[in-house]
């Protein structure tokens, strides 16, 4: 059995549909010829035993009686019937089992022990029908009726005896065997047609997996994500499955061109400063080896704008590090954070790196979910952004209040072709490009913050400068920490 199943289980789709709709319709098919045949027989048995019935009820009993008397008293002698008993076989028999032929009797019944039974009990309102033989093996129809006592020549009560009547049922199986061999011809023809048309619809159904399957097979084979399925006007499985498929492919193409798109950004923006540094070394390493000292003022030039440049290549590398985190990774390390806290961190750091400036802050709690190291860094970026283009001795207002984080410069501004492009990645305005930066800033910051569920914008603030807004849902406040 589990060796069938197994090869079972190693069809093809279409062939297991296939035998499973046959199945189901060879079941029903027997189911109903089954239950026809034993109906027509029921009632082919029904008519039979009423025409054995017939002639063996109602007032002709006393007759009847009488008649079977004599035939029992006669028994070695051919006794003629007069026509009140019909069937091909009529027999007396005793309640002992006694038989005498009666009338115009074909032939002799074995008496069963029913029969027996019934003759005994002498209830002439009970008939007992039953399939049985004749001598030479025949099957018959039998019917047994009980017809009382008899009466002795001295008058008194003499044997229980009862009628025995049969018919042939020859005409009767005949007509059975010939309706079973034609409900079995029509459920074959049945079964074969449900197989058909059950590989037939398997075949329509299955079509589009059809297409799904040689559709990842290409992309297996080629790594083209560019093939789409077609997908027709519906909401079934395999519909969904198709769009699901067509969705699939589509990010993966769009992922697949962002990847080469930073790659060759990456390549792009390592290439200047490692050109850069690699000019540098050459120049301090030609005056090591030729013997002529650089002047000592610009040795210092030259290892300050090393170390310029190896301190943009670790913030290049860091950003892209940042950028490559798979959402595994951030799912793993979100919390609930002080958003006000965030920035009051950020702010310090901001404050370092601008100590010329003034910054304004005025923080209001508010708790989100987000990576904390990564959300302290999308804030310092945004900082980072306003130090950078803002005047010396300017003044920076840093806002938060109800989730909305504000960070207002006083800088020359964006202009405004240059706002659609300004999270983009490695995208840096050309009056920019003099300044230290990987521009990839701000890339971060709209990444961050979209993983925390909120959104970011940057536009030209009243009275010039820029205003960087953070929007962020918040998140239950957690509870306390127990006290030590």
């Amino acid at each position: 059995m589990n060796r069938l199943l197994h090869r079972f289980r190693t069809l093809p789709i279409r062939a297991r549909l296939s035998l499973l709709v046959a199945a189901a319709v060879a079941f029903a098919v027997a189911a109903v010829s089954v239950t026809c045949w034993f109906i027509v027989q029921g009632k082919l048995y029904e008519q039979l035993d009423n025409d054995l019935q017939r002639g063996t009820s109602g007032p002709q009993q006393m007759r009847q009686l009488q008649e079977a008397q004599v035939a029992l008293n006669n028994c070695s002698k051919t006794t003629q019937g007069t026509g009140l008993f019909r069937g091909n076989y009529t027999q007396v028999v005793t309640e002992s089992g006694k038989v005498c032929v009666f009338g115009d009797s074909t032939g002799t019944i074995k008496v069963a022990q029913a029969d027996k039974d019934v003759i005994e009990k002498a209830d002439r309102s009970k008939v007992y029908f039953r399939n049985g033989t004749d001598e030479d093996g025949n099957e018959v129809r039998v019917m047994t009726r009980p017809l009382g006592a008899t009466e002795t020549i001295a008058g008194e009560e003499g044997p229980k005896i009862g009628i025995v009547v049969a018919v042939p049922l020859s005409s009767t199986q005949s007509t059975l065997n010939d309706l079973a061999l034609i409900l079995l011809l029509v459920s074959g023809v049945g079964v074969i047609g449900a197989g058909a048309a059950g590989l037939a619809v398997a075949r329509a159904g299955l079509r589009p997996v059809d297409k799904l399957t040689e559709a990842v097979e290409h992309v297996a084979r080629t790594e083209d994500l560019s093939i789409r399925i077609p997908v027709e006007d519906a909401d079934d499985e395999v519909a969904r499955l198709s769009r699901s498929f067509n969705s699939m492919t589509t990010s993966l193409a769009n992922s697949r061109e962002l990847q080469q798109q930073l790659i060759a950004d990456a390549g792009h923006e390592l290439r200047t400063p490692l050109t850069s540094l690699r000019t540098n070394i050459e120049l301090l390493t030609r005056s090591e080896e030729t013997g002529r000292p650089i002047p000592e003022a610009d040795r210092k030039a030259l290892l300050a704008s090393v170390k310029a440049q190896m301190t943009e290549l670790a913030a290049l590398i860091g950003d892209l590090q940042e950028l490559s985190r798979s959402e595994g990774q951030r799912g793993e390390r979100v919390q609930v954070v002080a958003l006000e806290d965030t920035v009051e961190s950020a702010l310090r750091r901001a404050r370092l790196r601008g100590p010329e400036l003034t910054i304004n802050a005025d923080l209001q709690p508010w708790y989100v979910r987000a990576e904390p190291s990564a959300l302290e860094r999308a804030v310092v970026n945004i900082l980072d952004n306003a130090v950078k283009f803002s005047p010396e001795g300017g003044t920076i207002e840093v806002q938060l209040n109800q989730g909305v984080l504000t960070v207002r410069d006083h800088g020359p501004g964006i202009p405004a072709e240059e706002l659609p492009h300004v999270f983009d990645r490695f995208w840096r305005s050309p009056s920019a490009r003099a300044l230290p930066g990987s521009g990839l800033g701000l890339s971060i910051v709209a990444r961050t913050v979209q993983q925390a569920g909120g959104e970011v914008t940057l536009g030209h603030a009243e009275g010039g400068g820029t205003i960087a807004t953070v929007r962020l849902p918040g998140a239950p406040t957690p509870p306390p920490e127990p006290q030590p």
